[in-house]
């Protein structure tokens, strides 16, 4: 039995919320936890999980997915660039849809612009190789994950002379974020369920700030059923023994150091 399918158990799903019910009884207060990661949303309400939490214990979805936080004056901007003849405009199929101040690139691609959906940055430098009369304009989006990506499609551009791909740049980060939910007074978050993907690239160490400087537990967690709750497990063990450290649930994937390269 693979890894991935031996945390989806629900028999090793049953055991950890036992033990989340026998945790929450020793707190004797109501907690919230946040999963950062959209798709750690997903999972969640795939496998049902938050129904399965005792009373006392909550999950909220936090920053989620870049598309989703993308500001309105973004799309305006990629909207803006997708009228203009000589554009050809490339980007994920998740934004397509997504609104600006008054349409969407769906509706610009149906009235004839020329927005293309791609799974790459570097399959919008092929187009630029393909169509050296137009001016390719990769709309980059996402959080620490896809930087990497755009970085090499841009260093490839430069490397064979491209001169015609640009990109609009619409990165996040998921420290700003993170501290700006500890600050705000008005949410109140126990702990983090800190993202999978993105903590590939950045590594488990970069968390530091949480324990260092903000005194909050969080537990870095894949994407099944079982490791989802292990991170449950781990957050209120944590708040249980009043101490707050980052743990890496997700070691054979996520390294101390993350991804040096990327």
């Amino acid at each position: 039995m693979s890894a991935d399918r031996a945390l989806s158990d629900p028999r090793l799903v049953r055991g950890l919320t036992r033990r989340v019910e026998a945790l929450a009884a020793r707190l004797g207060r109501p907690v919230t936890f946040m999963e950062v990661c959209g798709t750690h949303t997903h999972a969640i309400a795939r496998a049902g999980l938050r129904r399965l939490l005792p009373d006392g214990v909550r999950l909220i979805s936090g920053p989620g997915c870049p598309v989703c936080v993308t500001p309105v004056d973004y799309l305006d901007r990629a909207v803006a660039l997708a009228a203009l003849p000589e554009v050809t405009l490339a980007t994920f199929g998740d934004l397509m849809r997504v609104p600006s101040s008054e349409t969407t690139l769906e509706r610009e691609s149906a009235r004839g612009r020329d927005v293309r959906v791609v799974y790459s940055a570097r399959n919008a430098v092929r187009i630029a190789r393909e169509r050296p009369d137009r001016r390719v304009i990769f709309l980059g989006v996402g959080f620490e994950t896809t930087l990497p990506t755009v970085a090499a499609a841009l260093e490839e551009a430069e490397r064979e002379g491209i001169d015609n791909f640009e990109v609009l740049p619409g990165a996040k980060l998921i420290e700003p974020p993170l501290r700006a939910l500890i600050d705000d007074p008005d949410v109140r978050v126990d702990g983090f369920l800190l993202p999978g993907h993105v903590s590939v690239v950045l590594g488990a160490d970069f968390y530091a700030f949480l324990e260092h400087e903000l005194a909050v537990p969080g537990v870095i967690v894949g994407f099944a059923p079982a490791d989802v709750m292990s991170g449950v497990v781990e957050l209120c063990e944590q708040l249980a023994a009043g101490r707050a450290g980052v743990a890496n649930l997700y070691p054979r994937v996520v390294r101390p150091e993350g991804n040096p390269v990327a």
